[in-house]
């Protein structure tokens, strides 16, 4: 069937419509919403349906009748297959176009925001830009590492990442050579690579992250870690998870270091096998510096701190810093990384906000929240508008659960006084927003 793609939404799918059934038909009126991946707005496609539910229907592309003058060719030889990326067919500065018009779209929908600001674009540079990347493995019935595929959880074997860095990609060549050689463990699941920066001048490092199950292997997966570490000098450590129970990661290995020294301009970070930081080796800096400049004031309340990136850089012009992290790795990285106008609690943002009230409690001059995709949920954003802060900064990964969450905090009398986009994640649908609130 030919169909029109009106525009794109969250998820990296363009939306088009199904023909419109006659008068008196289940399908009469507007056409039912189908959904269409690796395509652009404006576009005419010939699609085939992959499936059909009573309220959307969803598509593959067979032909590109009408292309967008915003598609390119992309480089990757996996894209479409892969799961990874979803916008290589457009050119970089249309892609920036799509995500700003998304969020608009999600804060108008959800949050029935029309933003009076301009959304501030801050771009990337759109390759080789993660120092995070995470690969899956087999042993049997040969060895193969790589990404999921698209829309499955069936391994598509990758020997080299365009969006990864160069160091990481160098670490996945190692371990194909380990995996050929027959010295993979079988058990061992996921491997993640983390690169620290290399724009000061230092020496890169990497990070290997084992996720495991057999307590049995334990000596095997020792003896690869120690071969890896032994085959590529740049690798700084390796250490293996054993199958996380209840969310908890316990490590079953480790060889080398077991943490890595990120320097920022501003800042240098220890950050811990198993604690977040930011995948975006170009922009770290950006981000902190469109979150914490110009802030001052006596109090800060950092909350999802993680280990410290925002609270590190807040601490030079605020008197006292409380920040939230409910992760036991993270917590110990944030308590190394603080200075000593930072405080550390341990706790999730709900148990700290939610706790009774002390006499004298200092109203925060700020507060920055940076919570998981998930967003902060009802409880916290009720709480949060409660505080009475006169400013919260709220740094987002998606769209749809800043826009839920906005809607307590504008009825408590808060108003976005800026926004940016930051593109943390290009070639993919994922984006970053940082909101600056007043009220």
């Amino acid at each position: 069937m030919l169909l029109n793609i009106e525009k794109l939404i969250y998820g990296g799918d363009g939306l088009a419509r199904l023909p419109a059934g006659p008068p008196g038909h289940k399908d009469a009126g507007r056409g039912k919403a189908v959904f269409v991946p690796f395509v652009l707005a404006g576009e005419k496609i010939e699609a085939a349906l992959t499936e059909e539910k009573p309220g959307f229907a969803r598509a593959k592309v067979e032909t590109i009748v009408e292309p967008s003058p915003h598609r390119v060719p992309p480089p990757c030889p996996h894209f479409t297959r892969c799961g990874g990326c979803h916008y290589q067919h457009a050119s970089y500065d249309h892609q920036l176009e799509i995500k700003k018009e998304v969020l608009r779209e999600n804060l108008r929908r959800i949050a029935k925001l029309e933003l009076e600001c301009e959304i501030k674009l801050h771009p990337s540079p759109p390759w080789n830009y993660r120092n995070r990347s995470r690969l899956q493995m087999r042993t049997q019935p040969k060895f193969a590492a790589g990404y999921f595929k698209f829309a499955s959880h069936e391994l598509l074997p990758v020997e080299e990442c365009p969006i990864s860095s160069p160091l990481i990609n160098r670490g996945i060549a190692a371990l194909w050579q380990a995996g050929r050689a027959g010295k993979a463990v079988e058990g061992v699941r996921e491997i993640e690579f983390f690169a620290n920066a290399d724009s000061n001048g230092n020496e890169t490092k990497l990070l290997l992250e084992f996720l495991c199950a057999p307590e049995a292997r334990r000596a095997a997966v020792r003896s690869w870690a120690e071969d890896l570490c032994a085959s590529m000098p740049e690798i700084a450590g390796v250490v293996a998870f054993r199958e996380p129970q209840k969310g908890v990661l316990e490590p079953l290995v480790t060889v080398g270091a077991s943490e890595l020294t990120y320097q920022t301009k501003t800042a240098t970070y220890r950050v811990s096998a198993g604690a977040f930081f930011q995948t975006n080796r170009f922009l770290t800096d950006e981000l902190v510096d469109i979150v914490t400049a110009g802030r001052s004031g006596e109090l800060a309340l950092d909350l999802y701190a993680g280990v410290g990136l925002f609270s590190t850089a807040l601490a030079c012009n605020i008197g006292h810093i409380v920040s939230v992290e409910s992760s036991q790795t993270a917590a110990g990285d944030l308590q190394y990384n603080l200075p000593v106008n930072g405080k550390v609690v341990q706790a999730t943002a709900e148990q700290y906000l939610t706790k009774a009230p002390k006499p004298g409690v200092v109203v925060p001059d700020l507060i920055v929240i940076d919570p998981p995709r998930s967003g902060l949920g009802d409880p916290v954003a009720r709480a949060l508008a409660s505080t009475g802060a006169p400013r919260l900064t709220y740094v987002s990964c998606d769209p749809a659960t800043l826009a839920r969450d906005l809607v307590p905090l504008q009825a408590a009398g808060y108003r976005v006084e800026q926004a940016h986009s930051v593109d943390l994640f290009p070639q993919t649908y994922h984006l970053e927003t940082v909101l600056h609130l007043v009220r």
